[in-house]
């Protein structure tokens, strides 16, 4: 529990604040924390069983990345919605079967994100309305395609790395969405 918060930057994704905070061994200190809402990722299925991929360019990552369909959770918004629209708006695919594989955190030295990862099934066509600032193309590849990219390097990803994980390992219940 923070004793202090100071915020020091707020904007559309993420604030910054610094922490006043004493640890369970008693040392106080000062941590730089980014609070951000969390995410969800879902690993997608098609008919064919092929996984969706994005080739989605990330500044931050410096180029283009393979990941799969993900989003951040908007105010007051469940994340099993936030993965319903993330996933029509960027793959074009709606699906009526879904499941809850858990969660992971992505930095938790400094970052509050918690992302919820799902898979989805029973796909059909949806319209596609990713954002203007989302630049990606969308691949279907199977599993043994998308491992043998893991094993190269060419995934790195963290969320989809865990969530394939989950994936292989039967990890996940259904939910509703």
């Amino acid at each position: 529990m923070s004793d202090k918060v100071q915020k020091i930057y707020s904007g559309n994704v993420i604030d910054l604040q610094l922490e006043q905070v004493e640890l369970p061994n008693g040392v106080q200190c000062e941590l730089e924390i980014i609070q951000h809402p969390g995410g969800v990722a879902i690993v997608a299925i098609n008919a064919q069983n092929e996984i969706c991929m994005l080739r989605q360019y990330r500044h931050a990552a410096g180029g283009w990345i393979w990941e799969i369909p993900a989003g951040k959770i908007e105010t007051d918004e469940a994340h099993a919605v936030t993965a319903r629209r993330e996933l029509i708006e960027e793959a074009g695919v709606d699906a009526s079967d879904w499941a809850y594989l858990g969660k992971t955190l992505s930095s938790p030295g400094v970052f509050t994100e918690v992302i919820h990862l799902y898979l989805a099934k029973g796909l059909t066509s949806a319209e596609q309305a990713h954002e203007e600032i989302e630049v990606l193309d969308v691949h279907w590849l199977s599993l043994d395609q998308i491992m043998s990219m893991v094993t190269a390097g060419e995934v790195v990803d963290a969320k989809t790395l865990v969530a394939l994980f989950y994936l292989q390992n039967n990890v996940g219940s259904e939910v509703d969405v």
